[in-house]
């Protein structure tokens, strides 16, 4: 075990949080490349990307949005380069396919299912927004359903085939396990996969180790020796289930998209303050993070020459 390389990946800005959560949530072009140069300088080997509106921190999937920090990252750093394809839960699935369709990255994210995401409750913790968009876009996730069906999901897998993209699949509950699986029987999901399970969003799986032991457990039985396990837990579960994959064999997400917090009360400065913590925990139980080359050869990417920007 001692020997065994962990993949950090760092989702530095995605669409759940709001700007007016936290003063270090990037949101230009520029914020949005310093974080990810950051993260990789910290120990990240992948960088999870999405991209917002530079005036009002709102998620953008547009191609002008995504290609201003593309390039300068991938010149500063050798990490691997995730293009998100969720977007955010307002958008059309064509939407969301452009900049991972366009720029040929040599991951990107795929939802492994139609859900409830629920981000009302923040509106619990956070009162005042600096933006018009904000209050809106939370209360919207009561009625609103993030729409990954069958079709949508295949549409993805195979206008992507092209380009030899790889998938961070990202499994919100145990049956997205099995529509995974499908595609796999299919054949539009070749190994070996990475499933990037995820814990604490309202409408999917939750957070109690038996949750994350369930996951571990159903992908293992479906997948075998041809998968690689990560997780990300959202809020102040992100570090206890980091650790909990770390111990099961797994590897880890760490990011301002997925939790704004360092500690109890204390929001993260920096996304890579957070890759600093998820590096000592690794390290703390006696294993090293995987270099960039090293996610690479675990994960079969093209490498970072063969992408489209």
């Amino acid at each position: 075990m001692s020997s065994r390389k962990v993949i950090i990946t760092c989702a530095v800005t995605g669409s759940i949080h709001t700007p007016s959560m936290t003063p270090h949530l990037p949101v230009t072009a520029a914020e949005i490349a310093d974080a990810a140069i950051g993260a990789a300088e910290a120990g990240a080997a992948i960088i999870h990307l999405h991209a917002r509106k530079p005036e009002t921190g709102e998620p953008d999937q547009s191609l002008e949005a995504f290609r201003p920090f593309l390039g300068v990252i991938k010149q500063r750093v050798g990490a691997v380069l995730n293009i998100t394809t969720g977007g955010a839960s307002t958008m059309t699935i064509e939407e969301r396919l452009q900049p991972a369709l366009h720029f040929q990255p040599e991951v990107a994210s795929l939802n492994m299912g139609t859900m409830n995401f629920g981000l009302f409750p923040m509106l619990g913790r956070f009162k005042e927004f600096k933006h018009s968009w904000e209050r809106p876009y939370l209360e919207g996730t009561k009625s609103r359903i993030f729409r990954n069906t069958f079709e949508d999901i295949e549409t993805i897998l195979t206008r992507c085939a092209d380009n030899d993209t790889r998938f961070e699949i990202e499994c919100y509950d145990i049956g997205h396990l099995y529509t995974c699986a499908h595609f796999v029987e299919r054949g539009l999901i070749k190994p070996p996969f990475f499933i990037q399970s995820v814990f604490g969003i309202l409408g999917g799986i939750g957070t109690h180790p038996e949750d994350v032991a369930h996951m571990k457990r159903t992908a293992d039985r479906l997948f075998g020796a041809d998968y690689r396990w990560s997780v990300l837990g959202a809020g102040r579960m992100q570090m206890p289930i980091a650790m909990q994959s770390v111990i099961l064999g797994g590897n880890v997400r760490v990011g301002l998209e997925d939790s704004i917090w360092a500690g109890k009360g204390r929001l993260a400065a920096s996304n890579a303050e957070q890759v600093g913590i998820a590096r000592k925990l690794i390290e703390d139980l006696g294993m090293e993070i995987a270099t960039p080359e090293e996610a690479r050869a675990m994960l079969n990417l093209k490498g970072g020459s063969n992408v489209n920007f």
